[in-house]
């Protein structure tokens, strides 16, 4: 069963049809909305700042949400996707987005809705990545204009795919 603690009188929210992981943490003030996956060994720390999910999210193996005490809370739109082992931190994602494997993102960096951020990039604090790209690098540069068939099959499928596979281990 995974690790559900509250904090400081905040114990995490879930809408209905979440799933998490036995080994996923979820601490403090959290908020999410519906049919979210929370994956191995990620761990979601609402301790020192608000976190705020939106609906169909997934969470991927080994991913840190967190933020800045007074300084940052995190706020992740609706059908995202986090990739294995990425850091949010303190920063404001919109909807449709595809956060890409061992990524980084720091503290007030706003991510629009529909954008892509590719595997082991970093999002500098205060950064602002437009709707409609990708972005990838350390530090992220626009790379090029998001392809209408590539976005659905990275952004909307992946979300997709979560709540399915998190149905294999009900």
């Amino acid at each position: 069963m995974a690790l559900i603690k509250s904090v400081r009188g905040h114990l995490p929210q879930f809408g209905k049809g979440c799933w998490m992981a036995d080994n996923a943490s979820l601490i403090g003030d959290i908020i999410c909305g519906d049919n979210c996956t929370f994956w191995f060994q990620s761990v979601v720390r609402g301790d020192v700042a608000a976190i705020r999910i939106g609906d169909e999210v997934n969470i991927q193996d080994g991913v840190i949400i967190h933020g800045t005490f007074e300084k940052a809370d995190t706020t992740i739109g609706d059908q995202v996707s986090i990739g294995h082992r990425a850091i949010v931190h303190g920063c404001t994602i919109g909807s449709r987005v595809l956060i890409g494997m061992g990524a980084i993102v720091m503290d007030h960096a706003l991510i629009q809705d529909q954008v892509i951020v590719g595997a082991g990039s970093l999002v500098l604090e205060n950064s602002v990545l437009e709707s409609g790209f990708v972005y990838a690098g350390s530090p992220v540069r626009k790379i090029k204009a998001i392809d209408p068939k590539q976005f659905e099959f990275f952004v909307t499928r992946t979300a997709r795919n979560y709540q399915m596979y998190a149905s294999w281990f009900e």
